[in-house]
């Protein structure tokens, strides 16, 4: 690892690519190559230089392709690094996760019995963050297929029971360098479809067991301040699981269990990270589709959208944290994003709109506890 001289650099990209001219600049050594359908040989050669500490790029300039190669040296996080950290990490989420479970089941028991608390708050845990683990092992899958390097999931722990997230998700950072837009894309698109598999089966399991009260006895807790209207929009999708189960059109007598709670949780992460913005999921797909410049209209089309449904704050959040790394940037930005992705992207804009929370009256009652006034 990391013995490759100029020399042995040179020899390895003459062997991938027909080279017209050499430059060697003060950092930069540069070959200007003839081939164009270089897509392939280009990964292999990110791939192998990487492992040598060597950081290549292509750029076309005045119609000329360029390779530049220069060395570089990786900065090394503690943090990233130790395999005690996501394991910690993990073990404090599951534990909050378990904690605002148990308090929500409680509060509901006080209506109607949903359970023992305990057996409901592993329900809860395992449906929750079964939605956040196959969503990150989705990205985890795509990485390893093209033959990248990542960590694993960290999740982030968030407050239970005071907040409405007693987690606020999981990510994975890459150890490498994205080489191309269609590896960005296909990395990006697998982590919301596998966790949108799997909030849609929680949803249905929350939509079947959800208790329904008389309007009578419902009118009388929301007058007595036990129950609430939901503060919050209903996405599409569990509007539909409701329905399937006769529960749709009488949604104001159904009660948001822990199960509902954690596919609405579900839902609405699936939402963000399928928006266009800044390094969401969906925002690394409008990069390699849209390119750098319609990906910042985006960005900020999206933190408006936010505003408008009333996630304000997580406007402001993804505001400031956009300011710094705006986008990822492939080492190969040239190559075209094949037509079949094109078209996954417009099924990727419809899955996002069956998942926001759409704001209404919708009326469904939710203890006060749960709420955020």
């Amino acid at each position: 690892m990391g013995s490759f001289s100029q020399e042995d650099v040179t020899r390895y990209v003459n062997s991938i690519f027909k080279v017209n001219e050499f430059t060697k600049t003060e950092y930069t050594l540069e070959y200007k190559i003839s081939d164009r359908e270089f897509k392939s040989k280009f990964e292999d050669l990110a791939r192998k230089l990487e492992d040598e500490n060597y950081l290549c790029k292509i750029e076309e300039i005045d119609g000329e392709l360029i390779v530049m190669i220069q060395k570089f040296t990786q900065k090394k996080r503690w943090w990233l690094n130790s395999t005690w950290t996501p394991r910690i990490l993990f073990v404090i989420v599951i534990g909050f996760v378990m904690i605002d479970g148990y308090s929500r089941t409680v509060d509901l028991n006080n209506i109607m019995n949903l359970g023992e608390p305990l057996e409901m708050a592993i329900i809860y845990t395992l449906s929750l963050i079964g939605i956040l683990g196959v969503h990150e092992m989705g990205h985890m899958i795509a990485v390893k297929k093209h033959r990248l390097k990542t960590t694993w999931p960290f999740f982030i722990p968030g407050i239970p029971t005071i907040t409405i997230f007693p987690t606020f998700g999981a990510f994975i950072q890459s150890k490498g360098l994205t080489i191309n837009r269609q590896i960005l894309f296909d990395i990006a698109i697998a982590g919301p479809i596998a966790g949108l598999a799997i909030t849609l089966i929680v949803a249905l399991y929350g939509a079947y067991s959800a208790p329904l009260l008389e309007l009578e006895v419902m009118e009388k807790l929301y007058d007595d301040g036990i129950v609430s209207d939901f503060p919050f929009g209903e996405p599409l999708f569990l509007k539909g699981a409701l329905a399937m189960f006769g529960k749709g059109d009488i949604s104001s007598q159904v009660i948001i269990t822990p199960i509902l709670w954690a596919s609405w949780i579900g839902f609405f992460i699936t939402f963000l990270n399928l928006m266009p913005a800044w390094q969401l999921d969906g925002g690394h797909m409008a990069r390699t589709i849209f390119g750098p410049k319609w990906h910042k209209y985006t960005t900020y089309c999206s933190f408006i959208i936010l505003a408008i449904i009333g996630f304000e704050w997580a406007a402001l959040i993804f505001y400031f944290l956009s300011r710094r790394n705006f986008s990822a940037i492939p080492l190969d930005d040239i190559s075209p994003l094949p037509r079949n992705r094109k078209f996954a992207y417009i099924g990727i804009i419809l899955l996002a709109i069956l998942c926001i929370p759409i704001p209404e009256n919708i009326c469904i009652p939710i203890l006060r506890t749960m709420c955020i006034f």
